[in-house]
């Protein structure tokens, strides 16, 4: 079976000639507008723009070409000379859309006009921004307070960000949940409960003097590949990195650096991982435990011989509480259990475990992998408790690194796009503007999905974002998101959440980052918050799309004032003008965080906001860094049986979040589609299938909803036994919005349970 069809995956590296090819694809297929080298040219630079894709942060010392395939493809879908202009929907009614792919629907081109739904003629029409501003505005004062809900992605800067929660707040909610809910809310919450941060502790100078990165469950290649710079530059100085991830990532295992002219021409790769271990989806908690239990041994026979001890003792006396719970539990564990749970061998276990103990400084890196997980913030936890056995957090060249997928998603929540009440200084919000903030908790976009299910949201703001393609129950969630009283997305591209409008329903169209932001003060530029902490401006050189655009920040304002009754100290007509005067609001909310952030606005890497964990101080309930006592081995909400699969949901190096550039994933081999679903060849004979076999995934949830996505091909590939892996966002068909992690409630897309019908 598998010589007539063979494993797909690809052996080249990641970076080199394969990337700029693709880069070259985009453009010839984008046809972006003449100026759009010179803005690759500024991107992630002092005075430059912020790159609209990940949130990897910005270097000092910056490389001539400061971005990377994903960025660049970003960059280029923005700069598209394509447009959906309102002519667009007089040949194209909604209902015939919905027919259309991701792909298909982002390649009409840039958003041009403000719209309106019309509902008897199931098109957009043409209306005017004080028309859509005065129709929003009314529909909001009609609806009951805690009905509507003000949802953002991470693309809107840190200005538009802070104005868009005081709308929230001032309107007379907290209903503010962020694209964060779906990814990374499992480290704001997992991390915050343990070292009293919710974000990474590292900065830029760690990656330069650690001796080793192990990471979990986390795709450099293609998510965050301008990581693989300093990867590179780690291994030349002798670094060692371990892997644990289900299915292998090419950006793990090879690069070829493509600002290496030498490289370029000799093809000569750069080994990433020095040991790559596939570990089952959901087996991450004993795999880590395994680590630990090889260091506490480790630390345990030297205690016996008298040498020096393995663990940290000071940093663990000083700075650390629940060790001996932790290592009770570590010793008592048997090494057959975690070899069943992780799907790994005792000695390539303990072959990681020498490396770390080896190594002075170590980093930890983990991704959605972990997060999204029914325990993804006990992953988190165990990730953590394997740093702190050694005290590698809180000093140079170690600690937690997180790696966020959206520019500025961080920092929306840094200032105040947040549903809980006591990560916010209302205090400061009822002094600077005169009102009184409410108090009661906001809703997650897990409640919130539920609250339409059930008829309690009535109204949805989307600032960016394509949400209804993001969530799971995706098909139940369409049907009930039409029958709200009010949508609004403010969007810069058409995607498939415009096309389930509500009763009434509005696109509004917003700049690109990469584009003129002229208001009445002149030039505007924005901030970003990126991975480390760091602050960064951004200035747009390109001419609009069209003249019809206006900024995130003068929308949101413009909402505002239709919205809710004038106030004299909320003045959204002069922080339109000046966002400098948004920025000074900012600074006094969060002084300790914002010191001086008009005069750094352009500091080279940006400034740092600073990290209480990366000092350590722990702003824990106990004050002090927390051991976790693990009560489990997995991070799955269901037992394994025959037929039950753990399905983990990826994406192409062709696509970022639910934007799909193309149907070519050359790192897994796959070319021209994304309706696969890849097994192990064990797995495909035990089930009785036949590569290149059409069948349909059905949720096995048990909450006896339906819930199935057919028409996929089976297609070998390396993954463990029991765990399969297809295609986000299709498969977000297949999650139910009950299968969360159990503390932040993100979706736990990286362990589904399904079955495979033929």
């Amino acid at each position: 079976m598998a010589d007539q069809y063979p494993t797909t995956h690809s052996e080249g590296p990641a970076g080199g000639w394969s990337s700029l090819k693709s880069i070259a694809r985009i453009y010839g297929e984008s046809w972006p507008t003449p100026a759009a080298i010179d803005t690759l040219r500024r991107q992630n630079k002092p005075g430059g723009f912020m790159c609209v894709s990940c949130a990897w942060p910005k270097p000092v010392n910056y490389h001539p070409f400061e971005f990377c395939e994903n960025g660049a493809k970003a960059t280029l879908w923005d700069l598209t000379n394509s447009r959906c202009t309102p002519d667009f929907w007089a040949e194209h009614t909604v209902e015939e859309l919905r027919g259309w792919k991701d792909h298909d629907l982002e390649m009409t081109g840039r958003l041009t006009h403000p719209l309106r739904y019309d509902a008897g003629t199931d098109r957009y029409v043409e209306v005017t921004w004080d028309e859509a501003f005065q129709h929003i505005g009314a529909a909001l004062k009609r609806l009951e307070k805690e009905s509507v809900v003000f949802y953002s992605s991470g693309h809107a800067g840190l200005e538009a960000s802070y104005l868009y929660a005081l709308l929230a707040r001032a309107y007379g909610n907290n209903n503010l949940p962020q694209s964060s809910n779906m990814c990374h809310e499992t480290t704001s919450v997992g991390l915050n409960k343990v070292i009293g941060s919710p974000v990474g502790t590292i900065v830029w100078e760690d990656l330069e003097k650690a001796d080793a990165f192990f990471f979990f469950g986390q795709n450099p290649g293609s998510n965050s590949p301008r990581f693989l710079h300093p990867l590179q530059e780690a291994k030349k100085r002798g670094a060692k990195i371990v892997t644990f991830n289900p299915i292998i990532e090419q950006g793990l295992v090879s690069f070829v650096n493509p600002q290496d002219p030498i490289a370029m021409l000799t093809g000569h790769e750069t080994k990433i991982s020095d040991q790559y271990l596939q570990v089952k989806a959901g087996g991450d908690i004993a795999a880590i435990l395994g680590l630990c239990k090889r260091v506490i041994e480790a630390d345990d026979h030297a205690q016996e011989a008298g040498t020096d001890r393995v663990i940290d003792c000071d940093f663990i006396a000083e700075h650390t509480t629940g060790l001996e719970k932790f290592a009770a539990v570590v010793r008592d564990v048997r090494w057959s259990d975690i070899e069943r749970e992780s799907g790994l061998p005792e000695a390539a276990l303990r072959q990681a475990a020498d490396t770390y103990i080896e190594a002075k400084n170590v980093i930890g890196v983990y991704g959605m992998g972990l997060t999204q997980h029914a325990q993804g913030a006990l992953n988190v936890a165990m990730v953590v408790n394997l740093l702190l056995l050694r005290g590698n957090i809180g000093r140079k060249g170690a600690g937690c690194c997180p790696v966020r997928g959206h520019s500025n998603v961080q920092g929306q929540r840094t200032v105040g796009i947040a549903e809980k009440t006591k990560l916010i200084p209302m205090d400061k919000l009822k002094t600077l503007f005169d009102f009184d903030p409410p108090t009661k908790d906001g809703t997650t976009i897990v409640d919130a999905v539920k609250g339409l299910m059930e008829g309690r949201i009535k109204g949805f703001i989307c600032l960016g974002g394509n949400l209804l393609r993001a969530v799971p129950d995706q098909k139940e969630m369409e049907c009930v998101w039409a029958a709200q009283d009010l949508t609004v997305m403010i969007s810069t591209k058409l995607n498939r959440s415009h096309l389930f409008p509500g009763k009434e329903a509005f696109i509004l169209p917003c700049l690109s980052r990469t584009e003129f932001d002229q208001q009445a003060t002149g030039r505007q530029a924005v901030t970003t918050e990126d991975s480390f902490s760091h602050i960064s401006g951004s200035l747009g050189k390109r001419t609009p799309a069209s003249p019809h655009l206006k900024s995130e920040l003068a929308i949101v304002a413009g909402i505002a004032k239709a919205a809710l009754d004038p106030n004299p100290k909320i003045r959204w007509d002069d922080w339109t003008g000046d966002y400098g005067l948004v920025r000074d609001l900012i600074e006094f909310t969060y002084p300790k965080d914002f010191k001086d952030y008009n005069q750094r606005l352009f500091q080279p890497g940006g400034f740092y906001r600073g990290n209480s964990a990366h000092d350590r101080v722990w702003n824990t309930e106990e004050k002090k860094a927390v051991f976790t006592t693990p009560d489990r081995l997995n991070a799955l909400s269901f037992k394994d049986e025959p037929g039950r699969f753990r399905l983990i949901t990826i994406r192409s190096n062709d696509q970022f979040n639910t934007t799909i550039y193309g149907y070519s994933d050359r790192f897994r081999g796959i070319e021209g589609t994304r309706d696969v679903v890849l097994m192990c060849e064990d797995d495909v004979a035990d089930a009785g299938l036949q590569p290149g076999q059409t069948v349909t995934l059905v949720s096995d949830f048990g909450d006896g909803k339906r819930r199935e996505l057919g028409g996929l091909v089976v297609t070998l590939h390396d993954l463990p036994p029991g765990t399969i892996a297809a295609y986000y966002p299709e498969c977000n068909v297949l999650n139910a919005i009950d299968h969360h992690d159990e503390l932040s409630k993100t979706p736990a897309s990286k362990g589904i349970p399904v079955r495979i019908r033929g």
